[in-house]
């Protein structure tokens, strides 16, 4: 995988990212690839998976205990995890620890938006049944979840934070004006786009995509964001008037 370690506090411009799981291999290749591999090739960003069981104690390294009171599955324990986020804390001045959870407020552009301009992030993944509470009640910042599914561990979630993230670091992208192409941003899904052939079978591009008038271009494009959303997407819908309705 292609890493960085963070043993060095990271640059005013460097975001650094610590991963803790109990499985970090599952994100081999992952961050050598596209445009992770590109923010850290270019010093925009430091991502490093950490294995938990680093700072497991005793001689089989155990991470997990069954929960006081009975019940089923194990809950991740609580010495190894502030271990390892006190460690990785301490070589940052500002740190910004998520513990990925069912039970977290739901992920989205705005909160990519604002990871990325955070010095250092350290994502917990959850595994089995959890973590101990005193975890999430002394060394979580926040809590995020991807959707309203269970996944067998956090890790794939961190994965997917991470990589939307990484595309709101100023320099990643090349070029910067495709955000505003994308979908969710100002809570408007993206519009239809076409390439070469100009007619595929018996379907033509739109016209006005060809006219060369791009005035015309952009608002036909603007027209398609609101239609999609309004019948895509309803929630978005009644945010994106709530929001304009209170500018006018």
């Amino acid at each position: 995988m292609l890493q960085v370690d963070c043993d060095e506090p990271a640059s005013s411009r460097m975001l650094c990212i610590d991963i803790l799981s109990l499985f970090p291999e599952m994100l081999e290749g992952f961050f050598a690839t596209s445009m992770i591999a590109k923010a850290q090739k270019k010093s925009l960003a430091r991502i490093t998976a950490h294995s938990l069981r680093q700072w497991a104690k005793g001689k089989h390294f155990i991470t997990d205990e069954r929960p006081f009171g009975g019940g089923a599955g194990m809950l991740l324990k609580p010495e190894p995890i502030f271990d390892a986020i006190e460690e990785l804390k301490g070589k940052h001045q500002h740190s910004w620890v998520v513990y990925l959870s069912p039970e977290g407020d739901l992920f989205s552009t705005p909160k990519a938006q604002e990871f990325s301009q955070k010095e250092h992030l350290i994502f917990l993944s959850g595994h089995y049944e959890g973590i101990d509470e005193r975890v999430r009640e002394h060394l979580v910042d926040e809590e995020i979840s991807i959707g309203d599914y269970i996944l067998t561990n956090g890790t794939l979630a961190a994965a997917v934070v991470v990589d939307a993230l990484i595309r709101h670091i100023p320099g990643v992208l090349g070029d910067e004006a495709s955000l505003q192409q994308d979908s969710f941003f100002d809570n408007l899904l993206s519009f239809p786009q076409y390439t070469r052939p100009e007619i595929f079978r018996e379907w033509a591009v739109p016209s006005i995509l060809l006219s060369g008038n791009h005035q015309a271009i952009q608002q036909w494009r603007q027209e398609q964001r609101l239609r999609r959303t309004q019948e895509r997407r309803p929630d978005l819908w009644k945010i994106w008037r709530q929001k304009h309705s209170e500018k006018d």
